[in-house]
C-alpha cells in the first residue's frame, strides 16, 4: 500500500466560520486517504478585542486545542490548504503574518513543487471572496507551488459558484455553514488529494 500524501489545513478564524469550513476540508481530505494536520494561525489581536465580541471569544475557546501552525508543518506537507476570512478583499493579517515566516523555507526551495489551495468567507455576497483567494494565490506562485483550485469540476461547484475555492457568506454570523459549503469543501479536498497524489507519483518517477 502506498504512503498517504500529507495535507496541512492552515486557517485563521475570528468568529468561527472559517474554523468550521477548515474542519470540513480536513475531514474530507482524510476520507480521501490523506494524512492531515489541522492547524491555526496565531492570533495577533489583543485579548480585550476578542473578549469584546462574544462570537470571537467563543471561537477562541472552542479552538483552544487546535495547534498553531509552524514552518515545520509546511515543510512536512505535500499539499497545503490555507483558509482566511476576507479582510477588505485580502487575507487576514494573522494568516499573512504566518505566511511571512516562511521566507527561510522559500530561500531553501522547500516551498516549491507542493500543491496549494485556499478557501474563504465574507459577511456579504461578493464581499471580496474571489479577490481574497487570488491575493492568496499570488504567494503560491512565488513559492513555485502548484495551485489547485476546484474550478467547475463538479456539479456542486455550480451551487457555491466560486471556481477559485470554497467560500461561504455568513451574514455576520446569521448564516451557519450549510450543505452547499460542505459540498464545495468536499470537492476541493478530494481534488487536492487526487492531484497531489498524481503529482507526487510523477515526481518520484522522474
Amino acid at each position: 500500500m502506498s504512503t498517504p500524501i500529507k495535507v496541512a489545513v492552515v486557517y485563521y478564524s475570528s468568529t468561527g466560520t472559517i474554523a468550521e469550513v477548515s474542519k470540513q476540508i480536513a475531514q474530507y481530505a482524510e476520507k480521501a486517504g490523506a494524512e492531515v494536520r489541522l492547524l491555526k494561525a496565531a492570533e495577533l489581536a489583543p485579548r480585550s478585542a476578542i473578549e469584546a465580541n462574544a462570537a470571537w471569544a467563543a471561537n477562541a475557546a472552542a479552538t483552544a486545542d487546535v495547534p498553531e501552525a509552524t514552518p515545520g508543518d509546511i515543510e512536512w506537507a505535500d499539499a497545503v490548504i490555507f483558509g482566511s476570512p476576507t479582510r477588505f478583499g485580502n487575507i487576514a493579517s494573522q494568516l499573512k503574518q504566518f505566511i511571512d515566516t516562511l521566507g527561510g523555507l522559500w530561500a531553501q526551495g522547500k516551498l516549491a513543487d507542493k500543491v496549494y489551495s485556499g478557501f474563504t468567507s465574507s459577511a456579504t455576497t461578493h464581499g471580496g471572496q474571489e479577490s481574497t483567494l487570488l491575493a492568496l494565490y499570488t504567494s503560491f506562485h512565488h513559492f513555485g507551488g502548484v495551485v489547485v483550485a476546484p474550478g467547475y469540476t463538479d456539479p456542486a461547484k455550480f451551487a457555491d459558484g466560486n471556481p477559485y475555492g470554497t467560500s461561504h457568506v455568513d451574514a455576520q454570523g446569521n448564516n451557519p455553514v450549510d450543505q452547499t459549503t460542505r459540498e464545495a469543501a468536499r470537492v476541493q479536498a478530494e481534488r487536492v488529494v487526487r492531484i497531489t497524489t498524481a503529482l507526487k507519483a510523477g515526481l518520484a518517477a522522474s
